[in-house]
């Protein structure tokens, strides 16, 4: 197996300066007005007099605003007017506390460079523009059915595969070793930002004006500290602790395309939408994030993948990975034990299968306080942290599986 070091694989730029920045900003009490203003000074054509111009809202999502906008022109066919379509995503109010756009920029900018993303428009002051991925927006009932979540794992093995880290993150060393240390020690193999440093920066922005606050504040710190300690080297698949993770694969990120013209068989092969929160993670926290959103923002916990449904889609999701390996590594010899890698898998990501209740119920206990999305963000909030809760409690009494409906569910062949 090939011992290249993260430092030496992820050397890889992903410039932004060439994506168009447009001096306006969309208005959420004047929606309409404001998009078709700034698809008009990204596209003057749009502004003509036979240009009709209509706007699709998508509701999916509770962080932005989604807003499709087509031109209508005469003799164009549907699949015409749609090729042509732009979306326009609208920061959520006071995000910047959550994402770093510049980082969510670089990514989208090297996932369109290896055609895993639409092409990157245009930004303008509070948002992007990119273009339309034809398909079907997935559901969590989609993502439950075998077909699709086959697709899915073959895709994020993909990404996870192929995808260097380095523009979006960076490695804190000096000449490849942090200050003060010594040449003979290994260098650090963990980027910054990364989902801990994520975290930790979330529990900082949250209010600690109250003592019932701060004491939440202290005990979720604390919680990070005990994750981060336990998780943060965690071993990866071909040497890689930390993978470009997705880190919001929820079924509105999912798109479902029509079946390649040529294709012998009619499979649908899925796409990947909304790059705001990827950064470096272990792999097994993106799969384990993935496969909490199989039950939805209603957190049906019943509907969550049994130990079969896990190991089913690792098995494809493996078998992409190493093939996106392989491709770019065809002069290097790998040896590769296929049983050992999904068992590794299985593992980890059943360790890690509380760590996305902390992750999005920290998100959603600071989005209660800014975001003008219509969503209960505190009920929202408690189930997710109630989900860790209950994987912790397992983990403090050395149990294999917890009490709560979710743990039970999780434990089922």
């Amino acid at each position: 197996m090939s011992t290249a070091t993260p430092e030496d694989e992820h050397r890889t730029d992903s410039p932004i300066d060439g994506v168009r920045h447009i001096p306006l900003s969309f208005d959420t009490a004047h929606a309409e007005d404001s998009a078709l203003k700034l698809v008009q000074a990204y596209a003057p054509e749009w502004s003509l007099n036979n240009a009709h111009v209509q706007f699709v809202p998508f509701t999916e999502g509770i962080t932005n605003t989604l807003y499709k906008a087509t031109i209508e022109l005469p003799g164009r066919s549907r699949a015409e007017i749609d090729q042509n379509a732009i979306l326009l995503r609208a920061y959520g109010n006071g995000t910047e506390i959550l994402i770093d756009r510049q980082r969510e920029l670089k990514a989208h900018t090297l996932l369109a460079s290896r055609g895993l993303a639409p092409p990157l428009l245009a930004r303008f002051e509070n948002g992007l523009m990119y273009r339309f991925v034809s398909g079907d927006v997935c559901s969590p009932e989609d993502l439950r059915i075998p077909e699709v979540y086959r697709e899915v794992a073959a895709r994020l093995g993909e990404w996870h595969g192929s995808l260097p880290i380095s523009p979006i993150s960076t490695y804190p060393t000096l000449n490849g070793r942090t200050p003060g240390q010594k040449s003979s020690q290994p260098a650090p193999t963990i980027p910054i930002p990364n989902i801990w440093t994520v975290t930790a920066s979330w529990i900082a922005a949250l209010s600690s004006t109250t003592p019932a606050d701060a004491s939440r504040q202290s005990s979720l710190s604390t919680e990070l500290s005990y994750l981060r300690t336990r998780f943060e080297q965690t071993p990866g698949l071909f040497s890689r602790p930390y993978i470009f993770a997705h880190c919001d694969l929820l079924s509105g990120n999912v798109i479902r395309q029509q079946p390649l013209p040529d294709a012998e068989e009619k499979i649908r092969p899925v796409t990947f939408i909304d790059y705001e929160y990827a950064t470096p993670a272990p792999a097994a926290f993106d799969l384990a994030n993935h496969f909490a959103e199989w039950g939805g923002f209603a957190c049906e916990y019943t509907a969550l993948p049994t130990r079969s449904a896990r190991k089913d889609f690792l098995h494809h999701y493996t078998l992409a990975f190493y093939d996106a390996v392989l491709e770019a590594n065809s002069n290097v010899a790998v040896e590769i034990d296929f049983r050992a890698a999904v068992e590794q898998l299985e593992e980890q990501v059943n360790a890690m299968r509380g760590l996305p209740g902390f992750y999005w119920g920290v998100w959603a206990l600071i989005q209660q306080g800014i975001s003008e999305i219509e969503f209960d963000y505190k009920s929202y909030a408690e189930k997710r942290l109630g989900e860790y809760w209950g994987w912790r409690e397992a983990e403090r009494e050395g149990k294999v599986e917890g009490s709560s409906v979710r743990e039970k569910r999780w434990a089922e062949e």
